[in-house]
C-alpha cells in the first residue's frame, strides 16, 4: 500500500551563488517574477541578495521554497524572514499595457531589469530562473531555479506576495472579477466573469481569452444596441 505521506519538496542549496561568490562577486542577486500566464493585472519581479553567510540562510530561511510549493500564510510569513536577512530586495512591476504593448517575455524582462534597479545596492552577479537578461552582469539563467536556488526562491515569493496584494486591492476598484481568488489567472469562475461584463482596464487585451469576450460582448452590445449589455463595456476602449 503506498504511504499517505507526502514527500516534501527538496530544500533549495546556495549551489549558484556559492559559484559566484568563490570568484569574489559578493552580492548576487536571485530573481524570479510572477503572474507571467495570468490574464489580468501585471507581471511583477523581485530580486533578492542573500548575504554570503550560509549557515545563517540555513538557519533563518530553511522554510524557504519555491512560491508555486506554499500556501499563502506561510509565503507571507517568509516573505518577512526574506526581508530581515536579505542584504537587498528589490521589486519591479509590468503593466497590462506594456505586456500588450511589448509582448509578455519582454515584459517579463522589463519587470526583472526594474527590479534590478530597485535594488539598495548594485548586484554583481545574477540567479534567474531560465529567462536570461541582457545586462552587462555575469549570470547563471537555470529552467526551475526557484526550486532549486535559495536566492530565486526567495525572489519567487517576494514577487507572488506582492503581486497577490495588488490583485487583492483590484478588486475594490473592479468588484465583479474575482481577483481577490484567482489574481487574474484563467480560472472557470474567471472566464464566466469575463465573459459577463468583459474585460477592464487591467486585462491584458493582446491574450486570446481576453480578446474572444471582448468581441463577444461588443457583438451582444451591437445587437442590443446597448440596452441589455453589462455596465462594465464603457470600461473597455478596445472591441
Amino acid at each position: 500500500m503506498p504511504s499517505r505521506n507526502r514527500q516534501r519538496p527538496p530544500r533549495p542549496t546556495l549551489v549558484e551563488e556559492a559559484a559566484f561568490w568563490r570568484q569574489g562577486l559578493r552580492h548576487v542577486a536571485g530573481l524570479d517574477e510572477a503572474g507571467r500566464g495570468a490574464w489580468a493585472g501585471p507581471v511583477v519581479a523581485a530580486a533578492v541578495i542573500l548575504p554570503p553567510d550560509p549557515l545563517r540562510l540555513r538557519r533563518h530561511l530553511a522554510e524557504v521554497r519555491d512560491s508555486k510549493q506554499l500556501p499563502p500564510a506561510a509565503r507571507e510569513r517568509l516573505l518577512e524572514a526574506i526581508q530581515a536577512v536579505a542584504l537587498g530586495v528589490g521589486v519591479g512591476m509590468a503593466s497590462a499595457e506594456e505586456i500588450d504593448a511589448l509582448g509578455i517575455l519582454a515584459a517579463t524582462r522589463l519587470a526583472m531589469t526594474r527590479a534590478l534597479a530597485a535594488l539598495p545596492l548594485p548586484p554583481q552577479a545574477l540567479v534567474i530562473d531560465a529567462l536570461p537578461l541582457p545586462v552587462p552582469l555575469p549570470q547563471r539563467s537555470r529552467v526551475g531555479a526557484d526550486a532549486h536556488c535559495l536566492s530565486v526562491a526567495a525572489a519567487s515569493i517576494v514577487a507572488k506576495v506582492t503581486r497577490d496584494r495588488w490583485m487583492q486591492a483590484m478588486e475594490k476598484r473592479y468588484p465583479g472579477y474575482g481577483f481577490a481568488q484567482h489574481k487574474g489567472y484563467g480560472t472557470p469562475a474567471h472566464r464566466r466573469a469575463l465573459e459577463a461584463r468583459g474585460p477592464c482596464p487591467i486585462h491584458r487585451r493582446s491574450f486570446g481569452p481576453v480578446q474572444e469576450a471582448a468581441q463577444a460582448l461588443r457583438r451582444r452590445w451591437d445587437a442590443d444596441d446597448g440596452k441589455d449589455a453589462p455596465c462594465a463595456w464603457p470600461w473597455s476602449t478596445t472591441g
